[in-house]
């Protein structure tokens, strides 16, 4: 098989995510035929870094040798088995680890199986916990330039009007307050202030704020100081709101700790993980819960099931998901990633500095192992972004920019050499615009 004949056979039969095929006439598609380390390579031998871990969820490398093996060893024993009635040792071993690296009093685990559902799940957890108490609350805040994912509770809670606004009438009532626009303490105060205003007045009718913690990823790698999360924290527990936390692209280590949600020290109500959870191997997510919003479902048998969390996902805490999770965090810890992230994360300083010359790029930002800059002084026509990403893609470096927004996510396993080449074409292919 070649390239040229795997993208006619694709064109054929496949329509993509996120793309307007129509772009496909003059824009060709990748075809990857394998990965090692931050490597991909197509079917003609060529070879790209991939700097955004294959939309964010690739932490510890394509096809790692300890990954590999955990889901081989799991396959040969259990592939997968319902989680009503029935339960395996990777999805108990996993939620006892979670619990265990995730902040105190998220002591109980509900298994989804992407980030989006769940979202959904802690939508409808949030709601159904007043419920239970005897109240009804409608509505659900989050953050202006927030995105949550493309179900429809998910993009009801987020702002992103590109992804959201020809759904409009079929979405869920959401309240949007502002989003601090930098990581200043200034723009966290306008931003708690403008969230407590939101808050008294709508007493009693809000089941739960959801926010990303530090890094709105989608909205642009907006970055955020962690003192807006622990005024929230305060906020909620003020007006008895519930507090979720989206970490879904955020944790694992993207923000240098391993949640974003340490950094403040604080202890959401709800914690959705998912991405980084496998490292990208497998589709798996997971809302974190306290024992008091478990404790609200748990009753005798209802017949109508009023107070019963009645979700559930086919594929719900699938054996060899859990697998590849348990390996991940395994080597996470065995090899000591987040701590040699650090030297890491010091040096994308260092290379972001090279860019403060150019004069057609601004807000230059990073938290943790993400980095990010703007482009600027060029009309949304031009497309910007996709010139970077072609050029990128001609010097070996898989980049796909955010509309004039360039960012770098790269899986933890790269060495700072192979940053600085990232960087080297970045710089590149900003001079040649």
């Amino acid at each position: 098989m070649t390239n040229k004949q795997l993208k006619q056979e694709d064109l054929q039969y496949i329509f993509h995510p996120c793309t307007q095929m129509k772009d496909h006439e003059t824009l060709p598609l990748i075809p990857i035929k394998s990965a090692k380390g931050i490597y991909l390579e197509d079917f003609d031998g060529n070879k790209y870094i991939d700097a955004i871990s294959s939309w964010w969820v690739n932490t510890l490398g394509h096809s790692n040798e300890f990954i590999n093996e955990a889901i081989k060893n799991q396959l040969d024993n259990l592939e997968h088995v319902l989680l009503a009635g029935f339960t395996h040792q990777p999805a108990v071993n996993l939620a006892k680890k979670l619990v265990e690296i995730t902040p105190v009093g998220l002591d109980k685990v509900f298994f989804a199986d992407n980030g989006s559902s769940g979202i959904e799940v802690a939508l409808k957890m949030a709601f159904h916990y007043y419920r239970n108490k005897g109240e009804t609350r409608p509505y659900f805040v989050s953050l202006q330039n927030s995105y949550h994912g493309e179900t429809i509770g998910a993009l009801s809670v987020s702002d992103m009007g590109l992804y959201k606004d020809i759904y409009e009438p079929m979405l869920i009532k959401t309240l949007q307050a502002k989003a601090p626009t930098n990581q200043t303490l200034q723009q966290t105060q306008i931003a708690l202030d403008d969230m407590e205003n939101l808050l008294q007045q709508n007493k009693n009718k809000i089941s739960a704020v959801i926010v990303e913690p530090l890094v709105q990823c989608a909205g642009l790698m907006n970055m955020y100081d962690p003192s807006y999360l622990r005024g929230l924290r305060d906020l909620c527990d003020q007006y008895d709101i519930l507090f979720i936390a989206d970490e879904v692209a955020v944790g694992f280590g993207r923000t240098g700790t391993l949640f974003g949600s340490q950094q403040a020290n604080i202890t959401p109500d709800l914690m959705i993980l998912s991405k980084g959870l496998t490292a990208g191997y497998m589709p798996l997510s997971v809302v974190m819960l306290t024992q008091n919003i478990y404790d609200m479902f748990y009753c005798d048998y209802d017949i109508k099931g009023v107070k019963s969390f009645l979700h559930s996902h086919s594929y719900t805490g699938n054996p060899l998901s859990c697998s590849a999770a348990l390996a991940s965090l395994e080597y996470i810890e065995k090899y000591d990633i987040i701590q040699k992230n650090l030297s890491k994360i010091e040096f994308i300083q260092m290379q972001l500095n090279r860019l403060k010359s150019f004069s057609n790029i601004s807000n230059i930002r990073q938290t943790g192992m993400i980095a990010a800059f703007d482009i600027v002084g060029y009309n949304p026509e031009e497309r910007i972004g996709l010139k970077v990403y072609q050029y990128g893609l001609s010097q070996g470096v898989l980049l796909r920019p955010l509309g004039n927004v360039i960012y770098f996510m790269p899986p933890y396993v790269i060495t700072k050499d192979e940053i600085k080449k990232v960087f080297d074409v970045i710089c590149e292919a900003i001079d040649r615009l």
